[in-house]
């Protein structure tokens, strides 16, 4: 067992206090996570220190947006009237992810925090340069069937986990943070990072900075999450799509396009977006949109099926969030297929 300490934060300030003093400090909120980490071995602070009772749990207007406390946990988020309405992919991302009793204790903030689900990072017998910088990746010749199609380099070919980070970075939302040096907000599609020769720094968030909110700009279109997984449910994503969609009549004036599952972060298509822009919804439009948005995509030995299953689940997001197809199902059960139902038809032929 490895010692380390404890301590519940009564205020922002001493919270990013008590962790910017110490190098092997860190934050936890509900710990769904982070306490895996622990168990595992993979994580080894001296210190966490206990956000969860800081007043960081309110859903708020903003500007014709939403101000969401990093607190907030998944199942208040999912099930708000306005997260529902004015922003449903995220609603459908956080039912899509996770377990009931998960999603009642996981923050808002934490999730699109949390580390991959590699399989050689959570096995400290194997080599990993996230968990051990120049160690090495053991997934680069190993079985990498869940790994990344786009941003990886020859130090990780990780994907993030995270459902509703993906709807997130499609609809542009925004992290509120409180740190050392004082507050600062970041584009959420540039909260991550990739990999490159440093895959141990998942984030550009400095050592004791504290997101405290994420939030939704106004927006009056449709939005959309679809995931695939490996079975029916308490699965992480092969491959996700959120799509934000703004008509103007019959023309597409803007769109915003993110995947889950194929990269280090979720992964913005903005070429894809500059072509949809301007257009008129079409099947044809969608599948010639994704076949330009796969064509960067370098599979690896065992995950080149990515490939056909994203183009037909991106065009399948484009079509139920055009309205040129209707929703498979209620929500709930619209957005989320195992690999025995529709993930098989999206892994074949088209």
């Amino acid at each position: 067992m490895h010692p380390f300490q404890y301590q519940r934060a009564e205020s922002t300030d001493q919270a990013v206090a008590a962790v910017a003093q110490n190098p092997g400090a860190t934050f936890i909120a509900g710990g769904t996570s982070h306490v895996d980490l622990l168990k595992e071995g993979v994580h080894r602070p001296t210190l966490l220190v206990d956000v969860s009772a800081l007043p960081l749990q309110q859903i708020t207007p903003l500007a014709g947006g939403l101000r969401i406390g990093a607190g907030v946990s998944n199942t208040v988020a999912a099930y708000h009237p306005t997260i529902q309405q004015q922003y449903t992919a995220v609603s459908e991302a956080l039912l899509a992810g996770a377990s009931v009793q998960i999603r009642n204790v996981a923050s808002m903030a934490g999730n699109p925090l949390q580390r991959t689900r590699c399989p050689y990072f959570r096995d400290p017998t194997q080599a990993c340069n996230k968990r051990e910088p120049g160690s090495g990746c053991a997934a680069l010749n190993g079985y990498n069937h869940v790994h990344a199609l786009f941003g990886a380099s020859t130090a990780c070919i990780a994907t993030h986990p995270s459902d509703v980070a993906v709807a997130l970075a499609a609809l542009d939302a925004q992290v509120q943070t409180s740190g050392p040096t004082g507050p600062r907000t970041i584009a959420f599609p540039e909260l991550h990072r990739l990999p490159g020769t440093t895959p141990h720094l998942d984030t550009v968030l400095t050592h004791g900075e504290l997101i405290t909110s994420l939030d939704l700009p106004a927006f009056a279109g449709r939005s959309h999450y679809l995931k695939v997984r490996e079975r029916a449910s308490y699965a992480y994503a092969l491959v996700s799509c959120a799509v934000a969609l703004e008509l103007d009549g019959q023309t597409i004036r803007r769109v915003r396009v993110a995947l889950g599952g194929v990269a280090h972060k979720p992964w913005r298509l903005h070429k894809m977006e500059a072509m949809l822009a301007g257009q008129v919804p079409t099947e044809k439009l969608f599948r010639t949109a994704a076949d330009a948005a796969f064509a960067d995509a370098k599979p690896l030995a065992h995950n080149a099926y990515k490939i056909p299953m994203g183009r037909n689940l991106l065009v399948r997001a484009l079509l139920e969030t055009s309205g040129l197809r209707p929703l498979a199902g209620p929500a709930g059960t619209a957005f989320a297929a195992s690999v025995g139902g529709m993930a098989g038809q999206l892994a074949g032929p088209r």
